[in-house]
């Protein structure tokens, strides 16, 4: 069967089985197309390929000159192509198997103090038609954790405010419930009062909650812009994404004492280990406060 047969079978393996996003599939395809260019310059079918191949697709990763980050995002792809056709029987052992990862420095996020957020919130100019709307997407980014994609995806059947929670749809059309907090049901409240029930609502749009001014779902884009503008305003000197209220979220959540498995529910990881970065922006914290207060840090 052709590289291209074994690929197509990955993809809908990814699609149907997994229910992984379009995004991620595509991500997962492009890697392992990274892999077909190399074998087909090589003249190496699927079942041809072993480690020592491997490695040499990775020395060649290196040469182009692609971050350890980029090149470890490439040979996870390439890892789970030949998971699933090990799991498929088309082979009978995984050449990736001893695959050694390049080795990622931890890069830690991005993190806003509460003073901060309270900040950017206190920028927003509320006599705008999009001012209580801007308020409403900020607290619901940072007290519910959500991804960029999770908010403007946020429909009126997901939010259960007389019971104190919202159902997210994250990534692999995977739900979960986070708590909500009443600054959240109040500004939202706030927003349909001051600008929402005024609108002329495009059809298809009526139960996304943030809607653009012409009535439409706002686009992630939009979102970046709102607080690219208002981290301007404010005059924050941090680079502040969307994502940079979620990693808020966890981090603010660590410090206050919440346990590790209840975030990694709440932010919808599925491995305990992609939580496990906020432990060391905690400790991270921890350090600097004893550096900066701790009395016998200040002796000799």
């Amino acid at each position: 069967m052709s590289w291209m047969r074994y690929i197509k079978d990955f993809v809908s393996f990814l699609k149907i089985e997994k229910g992984l996003a379009e995004n991620s599939i595509f991500a997962y395809q492009n890697d392992v197309e990274k892999l077909k260019d190399f074998a087909e310059a090589n003249s190496l079918e699927v079942d041809q390929i072993e480690l020592k191949h491997l490695n040499a697709f990775v020395k060649e990763l290196y040469d182009l000159g692609l971050s350890a980050r980029t090149q470890a995002r490439i040979l996870s792809g390439v890892k789970q192509f030949f998971r699933f056709l090990l799991l498929d029987g088309e082979l009978k052992s995984d050449p990736s198997e001893l695959l050694e990862m390049p080795k990622i420095g931890k890069k830690l996020p991005e993190v806003l103090t509460i003073e901060e957020i309270d900040a950017l919130i206190d920028a927003i100019d509320l006599s705008t038609a999009e001012g209580h709307r801007n308020k409403a997407i900020l607290e619901t980014l940072y007290s519910c954790g959500l991804r960029v994609s999770e908010l403007v995806n946020l429909k009126y059947e997901d939010i259960f405010f007389d019971e104190g929670f919202i159902r997210v749809i994250g990534k692999g059309n995977k739900q979960r419930l986070v708590p909500v907090s009443p600054s959240v049901a109040k500004e939202i409240d706030l927003y349909e009062v001051a600008t929402r029930n005024h609108m002329n609502i495009q059809p298809g749009n009526e139960s996304f909650v943030f809607l653009n001014r012409r009535g439409a779902k706002l686009t992630r884009v939009m979102i970046f812009t709102i607080i690219k503008n208002l981290v301007e305003k404010a005059g924050i000197r941090k680079n502040v994404s969307p994502h940079t209220f979620r990693h808020s979220f966890a981090t603010h959540l660590l410090e206050g004492g919440a346990n590790l498995r209840a975030i990694q529910e709440m932010l919808g990881h599925e491995s305990i280990t992609t939580t496990e970065i906020y432990t060391h922006l905690d400790q991270a914290y921890l350090k600097e406060a004893i550096i900066s207060f701790h009395p016998r840090s200040k002796k000799g």
